[in-house]
């Protein structure tokens, strides 16, 4: 050992505890002392190990994996879109929202790769299925849908199979509440303190964030007249987002602090503004039919899911960092227990 406490001093004379009894005459000492009296030893306070991490902390790349998390809900709450607006005889909302689903997932799925390396490593995840596993499970729901969003923006764009076409959105459509929530599922799984105590509501909480994005791509380019759709789901999405990320951070206890500093508390903060001015120019936008409006409605919306989206992960990147977040809550759930 080197440093100050490791010299013959700190390792001899001054031990901790030193003068604590132990065993049977402890017992006999504790007797005596009576009931008021109180113990030598103090209680443990927290530490780690040379103040090290408890967990390693996660080596994702955020650009791709908070991208990856963003875009396949802006994908999947899109295809939702698709499919009401075709089935309501919106072709103008249709068609953005078709195409939209379709360039969001390529770019999540390109995104995915990019962090694992090679495409091959994404392949191995369909060798087997797992349901127990949110990440087999994720990427076989993202193998049947990717190729149903992109069968249906060819047929749009293409104009013909327009059946085949029809038929596609619809069963995006199934598979998008999945796609836009099985992240968080995902996130949670992990024993990461700031993700996997939120299990319970982080699914409700990427859920709207999801749909405000959805909503923000088509208010930016579907005709104002087509858009009443995304602008209730721009309502819907933001209540749903807001409400449940603040009932989430409640209900976590201390993991919850590192959403409130740092980075994520600067992204999560612009999330909640951009998210509540984008629902209420799209509020705006129905009532005075203004384009202008309806653009700047959709950009903030979609900003704002964004930042959401890359608060969440560098608020769980900082508590898997820091070993209190890992400790406290299980010296808590044991304490309960015991009680």
């Amino acid at each position: 050992m080197s440093g100050p406490d490791g010299t013959r001093r700190g390792a001899g004379d001054e031990r901790p505890g030193r003068e604590a009894p132990t065993g049977a005459y402890a017992g006999r000492r504790r007797r005596r002392r009576g009931r008021g009296e109180q113990p030598m030893v103090p209680d443990a306070s927290f530490s780690s190990y040379y103040g090290r991490p408890v967990l390693n902390k996660p080596t994702w790349k955020a650009l791709d994996i908070a991208g990856y998390l963003y875009l396949g809900g802006l994908a999947g709450a899109s295809s939702l879109l698709a499919a009401g607006g075709q089935l309501t005889g919106r072709p103008g909302l249709a068609a953005p929202a078709k195409l939209g689903a379709a360039g969001a997932i390529s770019l999540s799925l390109a995104a995915l790769v990019h962090d694992l390396g090679r495409p091959a490593r994404f392949l191995n995840m369909l060798r087997v299925f797992k349901p127990t596993s949110p990440m087999s499970v994720g990427s076989w729901i993202l193998v049947g849908y990717a190729p149903l969003t992109v069968a249906a923006a060819a047929t749009e764009v293409a104009g013909r199979y327009r059946l085949v076409g029809s038929a596609a959105t619809v069963a995006a459509a199934v598979l998008g509440p999945a796609v836009a929530t099985y992240t968080a599922v995902l996130l949670s799984d992990t024993a990461v303190p700031s993700w996997h105590e939120g299990y319970r509501r982080l699914p409700f909480v990427f859920a709207g964030s999801a749909a405000t994005a959805a909503s923000g791509l088509a208010l930016v380019a579907a005709p104002t007249a087509q858009a009443g759709p995304a602008r209730r789901m721009a309502l819907l999405g933001a209540a749903l987002e807001l409400g449940a990320f603040q009932l989430m951070k409640r209900g976590m206890g201390l993991p919850a602090e590192p959403f409130d500093q740092g980075r994520p508390r600067v992204l999560l903060r612009a999330s909640e503004a951009l998210t509540v001015a984008g629902a209420g120019l799209a509020l705006l936008s129905g009532r005075r039919r203004d384009r202008r409006v309806a653009m700047a409605a959709g950009a903030a919306l979609l900003t704002g899911s964004a930042a959401l989206r890359f608060g969440v992960f560098h608020a769980g990147v900082a508590s898997a960092e820091d070993p209190r977040y890992t400790v406290v809550p299980q010296r808590e759930r044991l304490t309960r227990r015991a009680g």
